[in-house]
């Protein structure tokens, strides 16, 4: 593997390439987020052989078990358990303690790096913080040494999170519990999940009927109401709060109403609106409110409820204004599951949408929060007048929706990171760490069903902007990095303990695997390669049945002979696409995959068959489109059942016939 340069030598490298404003940053460690105040020491800390993680005789279950996690997680990474004892530290060790300290506040934690490592917080929240700075700080260099000095971190904000749209696409539990510790890793504290939406119709004969919707969690009240093509288990559920609370971060389960609610149209129409489209609700039908009561109650009682944190989403974004009465029954139907929601014991989060919906029924404001997403449907200054706690999630600046050709394909990262932070709402800049601010957040929506993107690509669109907008979240205005500086030093960082979504290989543009010959059900040491790659490898024909599979992953599959056609291609995420090309019997050539987060091209002896590029897709003679991705993760865990020879399969982490350019660009903010 391709192991890091120190943290120091990159930095020092970097200002001397960059130039004296980034000078103030040589002396300072580098994470994400960015340590808030560093006071640098002399020498360093190397951990031995004898290195264990002390705790004192007194700990309690909970510090216990930040020290487990820390003894996991830096074994996944570094190869060596250190043991978790109670007692006295002494030099060489990790030592961990619960301290009072006023100004560190409920998430803050400070270090102190001699001859030994001193954590220490106010709450295990902020122990668990400070060892994910340990971690990324030992991951920067051969020997896991960390640089003598205190650190002193807090946030600036509570509220740092990240909303993803599991209703228009379904995101597999495997990569939610993934991404639940990448989160963690960057000190992120909140996930949403959005579990229901629905395809815009006229990507559908403009027949609501035909329109694409899903719930993805499992009811009991409503048999069948679940989406069939993916879906989540109660207990799986459960499970995978528990799994991220353990390591800090909270879920906010999102049940999208009165508007984005096709899916439980579709499975009882006499609830939907004539009026104003089956995807709303109608808010005047009293069989409406006996359903989503119903529906919450559901996920909010019983022995074990479903939903097990502090508080649940309940949507109200996007309903029609058309007419005062429906406005005023739009604001008594929000104010209503706001009711409800605490009712049965949690507090209720809303998107914004009291401008839009402006009226004279009264809707609860104490104790709600508000997503501040569009002013125009919510404007924050006017929604903190009436008692709401804004999260700023300003949508042309911080919403990714793959592929649209709108908002953002990949967030435009250098602004966010020089220009932004939560008290940025739109156009409306407010004072940093306002009281009625809580934090940010951005998120990714799934608006274009059925147009290709992978969840490997959704991730490659998420990762770097969660590690800009962690930074953002945590430190305000506080980072001393320049962007250039950051965007650099961030490269080597893992995603976190063990997971590489991404299927990095290597550091650098080389070839990373070479095999003389690929026999059936061999094993590969990789699981897959990620954007930018070059496989290639010489085939003899052989006579291959439908479905003849060259390589298979978890995540996708490459076809010798696809299940319909027989020709080479690629199944992932459901989507099969297949090159206009087929190997026959008897044929000898030079096989060459490439592919990046745009393309996947397929050259024969040197010749390119054909780019899978974007694809621009059109509905209703024209009137409509669509774009279509077909892209690739390459398959490479084992190699599948084939007939034909295959020889000198070769890897590369770059594109060949593009000198590894870069695998994505940057775009400018949306106005």
């Amino acid at each position: 593997m391709f192991r890091r340069l120190s943290h120091i030598v990159c930095i020092v490298l970097l200002v001397w390439g960059i130039g004296s404003a980034a000078a103030a940053t040589v002396s300072k460690p580098f994470t994400i987020p960015e340590i808030r105040e560093w006071s640098a020491g002399k020498g360093y800390f190397q951990p031995r052989e004898t290195t264990r993680i002390v705790c004192s005789s007194s700990a309690s279950a909970e510090l216990l078990q930040v020290a487990e996690r820390f003894a996991e997680d830096y074994e996944v990474m570094f190869g060596q358990r250190l043991p978790v004892v109670q007692g006295r530290g002494t030099k060489g060790d990790f030592i961990f303690a619960l301290a009072d300290d006023k100004g560190l506040g409920e998430e803050g934690y400070a270090v102190r790096i001699t001859d030994r490592v001193q954590l220490t917080a106010p709450t295990t929240r902020g122990l668990y913080w400070g060892t994910r700075t340990l971690l990324q700080l030992a991951d920067q260099n051969e020997m896991q040494t960390l640089p003598s000095g205190t650190i002193r971190d807090w946030p600036d904000y509570a509220f740092r999170g990240f909303m993803l749209d599991c209703g228009r696409k379904f995101i597999p539990l495997d990569y939610l519990r993934k991404l639940v510790r990448i989160m963690a890793y960057y000190k992120l504290n909140v996930l949403q999940i959005h579990l229901n939406d629905n395809g815009f119709k006229q990507y559908y004969e403009h027949n609501w009927d035909k329109t694409y919707s899903a719930f993805r969690l499992e009811s009991e009240t409503f048999p069948g109401l679940t989406a069939r093509d993916g879906s989540y288990s109660k207990r799986e559920f459960i499970d995978l709060q528990q799994e991220a609370a353990a390591c800090g971060v909270e879920i906010i389960p999102e049940i999208d109403i009165p508007a984005h609610s096709l899916a439980f149209t579709q499975y009882m129409p006499e609830i939907g609106s004539r009026e104003y489209g089956m995807d709303h609700l109608d808010l005047f039908a009293p069989e409406t409110y006996r359903f989503a009561d119903a529906l919450f109650r559901e996920y909010l009682t019983g022995d074990e409820p479903v939903f097990i944190g502090p508080r649940v989403h309940i949507g109200t974004d996007e309903y029609s204004n058309a007419r005062k009465e429906v406005v005023e029954q739009f604001r008594a139907f929000t104010d209503h599951y706001i009711r409800l929601v605490e009712e049965l014991g949690k507090q209720a989060v809303v998107w914004g949408a009291l401008t839009h919906a402006a009226g004279e029924t009264p809707v609860k404001a104490d104790s709600v929060i508000m997503s501040a997403w569009y002013n125009g449907y919510a404007d924050p200054a006017a929604m903190m007048e009436a008692g709401y706690k804004l999260v700023s999630i300003p949508d042309g600046m911080v919403y990714i929706v793959p592929a649209a050709g709108y908002y953002h394909d990949y967030l435009n990262e250098a602004y966010l990171y020089d220009h932004w932070t939560p008290a940025h709402i739109g156009q409306a800049v407010f004072e940093e760490r306002h009281p009625s601010i809580l934090g940010g957040m951005f998120a990714v929506w799934n608006d274009h069903v059925g147009n290709g993107i992978s969840v490997k690509d959704i991730h490659h669109r998420l990762f770097p902007a969660l590690q800009t907008l962690s930074a953002k979240m945590w430190d305000g205005t506080h980072v001393s990095f320049a962007y250039p500086v950051f965007n650099s030093l961030r490269q080597p960082l893992a995603e976190a303990p063990g997971i590489n979504e991404r299927a990095r290989i290597g550091l650098t543009p080389t070839c990373v695997y070479t095999q003389a010959e690929v026999q059936p059900g061999d094993t590969l040491p990789f699981a897959e390669i990620g954007y930018d790659y070059t496989v290639s490898f010489d085939i003899e024909g052989g006579h291959e049945s439908l479905g003849a599979v060259l390589f298979r992953s978890p995540n996708a599959t490459f076809y010798l002979s696809d299940p319909i056609g027989g020709m080479m291609g690629f199944a992932r995420d459901g989507y099969l696409n297949t090159f206009r090309y087929r190997v026959l019997p008897g044929e000898k050539a030079h096989i060459r995959i490439e592919g990046d987060n745009r393309s996947t091209s397929l050259y024969v002896n040197d010749r390119l068959v054909e780019e899978m590029n974007i694809q621009r897709r059109y509905y209703n003679s024209g009137r409509d489109s669509m774009n279509y991705v077909r892209t690739l993760v390459f398959p490479l865990e084992v190699a599948g059942r084939f007939n034909s020879r295959i020889h000198n399969l070769t890897i590369e982490n770059y594109r060949v016939s593009r000198s590894a350019s870069p695998a994505r660009k940057e775009e400018t903010p949306a106005r």
